[in-house]
């Protein structure tokens, strides 16, 4: 019996897989637990709008990745931190802070985990941070951290 999972189904397949099964597993235990759905010609066509559905989706998601990527390319975010004696910074400078001066400076919205810090930044100067924006995309984000002259 050919039949659409609902769910991951152990051995068998993902959810939204049209997988070929013993009619008395469809019957006994997929079916009753709400696991799949028989494949009959309607679950099919709405399987497979489903699919495209998702693809447009994901394509869609790449070029709005891919349009960040290049808005980012051009600019630099400017934070300003307080320093010690010795011209280090107290503290150290976060995703968070990146992430919150870049959509004030600049109106882009960028979440604090897609920012990847290599390391720690603990001096003032010019960075250029890693952003993973998501389908394998990535943006560079150029900082400057400047003095706090308050």
């Amino acid at each position: 019996m050919k039949v659409i999972l609902e769910q991951d189904v152990k051995d068998q397949g993902k959810k939204g897989q049209l997988i070929e099964v013993s009619d008395g597993y469809a019957r006994n235990y997929l079916l009753p637990r709400k696991l799949a759905l028989r494949a009959t010609e309607d679950s099919i066509n709405a399987m497979k709008q489903r699919e495209r559905a998702s693809a447009r989706r994901v394509e869609a998601e790449k070029k709005e990745a891919a349009g960040a990527a290049a808005m980012l390319e051009g600019i630099q975010v400017k934070i300003s931190a307080k320093a010690g004696a010795a011209g280090k910074l107290f503290g150290a400078v976060t995703s968070k802070e990146i992430s919150e001066a870049l959509l004030a400076q600049h109106g882009i919205a960028v979440e604090k985990n897609k920012i990847v810090l290599d390391e720690h930044i603990k001096a003032f100067g010019a960075y250029a941070v890693k952003c993973k924006l998501g389908h394998e995309i990535t943006g560079i984000i150029n900082i400057l951290v400047v003095q706090n002259t308050q």
